[in-house]
């Protein structure tokens, strides 16, 4: 039987690479809208996307705001002309067909699948969380999307995982671990919701002496399937004729 029962995935740096995601949309974006969109004006573009989402964390700005603003302040930097709404629209469109998977999430997530609930607490914009995890073939292992902007509270607030396991049915949080790339976020979120947690630290970063401590740490998927796997249910993984045996425990 799994060491946890129950695993909640963050998406962006976690399941699907959103660096590689966001960097084809926000180009294809700003080219449509006749934008500055050189190098200069893409770290710029980051900067400021990367502020509001911090202040999302701090709870001191609201979704809905955040993504027009973001092109709001861009067009101020620039003195540029153009419709804010409209750009951010075009763009979230944009990404949401955009759903590069890292190396390894397919595999370990069908694997885990049978050992454990699987879900998904995000902090993304829905529509575009929902469409990139159907094209990316990750939407139909979840048994449950749990995205910010629906759910109407953000990691790191406790709150969404509540919402998350209540609508699980999971009690037994000490069989719950939250698997993600945010140590603010999603590392954050768990200790405050008294989870397990695991940070996903596939670029090899350091983790700051102050601040939040994950549980566990990978570096790839497979370590991952030895943090929640039993040694029986190791042995089975790679092999489709001999799939887990063992009963999901909530």
């Amino acid at each position: 039987m799994a060491f946890y029962h129950c695993l909640l995935f963050d998406v962006d740096g976690t399941l699907l690479d959103f660096h590689a995601s966001e960097d084809a949309a926000i180009r294809e974006t700003l080219a449509y809208f006749s934008l500055p969109n050189d190098e200069t004006a893409i770290e710029k573009y980051r900067t400021i996307n990367d502020s509001l989402w911090a202040a999302l964390e701090r709870g001191e700005i609201r979704q809905e705001k955040l993504v027009v603003q973001r092109f709001a302040s861009f067009l101020q930097e620039y003195g540029a002309d153009g419709d804010p709404v409209k750009i951010n629209d075009h763009y979230l469109t944009t990404l949401s067909e955009h759903a590069e998977t890292f190396p390894g999430a397919a595999d370990a997530l069908k694997e885990l699948a049978e050992v454990a609930t699987i879900a998904v607490v995000s902090n993304g914009v829905e529509r575009v969380q929902s469409g990139r995890l159907e094209r990316s073939g990750l939407g139909d292992m979840f048994d449950g999307i749990f995205i910010s902007g629906r759910v109407g509270a953000s990691k790191p607030s406790r709150r969404i995982f509540d919402y998350a396991l209540d609508k699980l049915g999971v009690d037994n949080r000490a069989k719950v671990l939250v698997i993600g790339d945010s140590l603010k976020a999603d590392i954050a979120g768990g200790n405050n919701a008294g989870l397990a947690t695991c940070w996903c630290n596939f670029t090899n970063a350091e983790l700051p002496e102050k601040g939040v401590k994950p549980t566990y740490t990978i570096q790839n998927y497979d370590e991952l399937l030895h943090i929640v796997m039993e040694e029986e249910e190791l042995l089975n993984v790679g092999n489709p004729e001999k799939r887990h045996q063992f009963p999901i425990v909530q």
